[in-house]
């Protein structure tokens, strides 16, 4: 993967984080991309009788898990939509559902359109049947950083643990930086996340076009 790639992915995570942290602060708990933490907390939910949270959880799994569909369909059946156009599309999808949160704050709904935005950002790097960076969950790239530090220690790479550290820092980045604009402009801070995400596959496609020239 190219530099200016991966920098790509470093927003890519970046954004996730933020819009993970704006969900885990509208739903009490939940996350809009960690779907370990709500499989746990719909378990732990139903053993307390709160069949209500633990729906929630479930449904979050659900939508999150559509939007990886969507997004690979998206991919398959349309080879030549490149990586830039799709950004864009997600972009949208969160426009989308940050409407949807403004018009019906109090409903899980619109959490469940977040979700389906950040399980369709998972596509966006897909080799082999399988992604290749994990954007918006930090467990595998931990297990990455981890591997990389064992071979770091044993002389057999000396840089491999530092993309998967980068990766990480995104994420916790970008979930402090979308909490605190959360509490300083609201819906405002999903739509600050919108244009990034813009403006960044518009990037995406002009440096496409741009190598296609040459």
């Amino acid at each position: 993967m190219s530099g200016a790639a991966y920098g790509g992915s470093l927003v890519l995570t970046g954004v996730a984080g933020f819009v993970d942290a704006i969900g885990f602060i509208l739903s009490g708990g939940l996350f809009v991309s960690f779907m370990s933490g709500n499989s746990t907390q719909a378990g732990v939910e139903l053993t307390r009788g709160d069949t209500e949270t633990a729906v929630l959880a479930l449904s979050l799994v659900a939508s999150f898990v559509g939007g990886v569909v969507l997004g690979r369909l998206l991919t398959l059946r349309f080879p030549g939509y490149g990586v830039g156009g799709r950004i864009v599309t997600i972009a949208f999808g969160l426009g989308a559902a940050t409407g949807a949160l403004a018009l019906v704050p109090t409903a899980g709904a619109p959490l469940i359109g977040l979700a389906a935005v950040m399980g369709a950002m998972n596509t966006l790097f897909v080799v082999d049947g399988r992604a290749r960076i994990a954007l918006t969950y930090a467990t595998g790239t931990l297990v990455s950083f981890g591997l990389g530090v064992a071979e770091r220690m044993n002389g057999s790479s000396r840089s491999s643990w530092l993309r998967p550290l980068l990766l990480w820092g995104a994420i916790s980045g970008g979930a402090v930086v979308g909490a605190i604009t959360w509490r300083l402009c609201g819906l405002w801070s999903l739509v600050i996340a919108s244009v990034t995400l813009v403006l960044l596959g518009v990037a995406q496609m002009l440096r496409t076009r741009s190598r296609r020239v040459i």
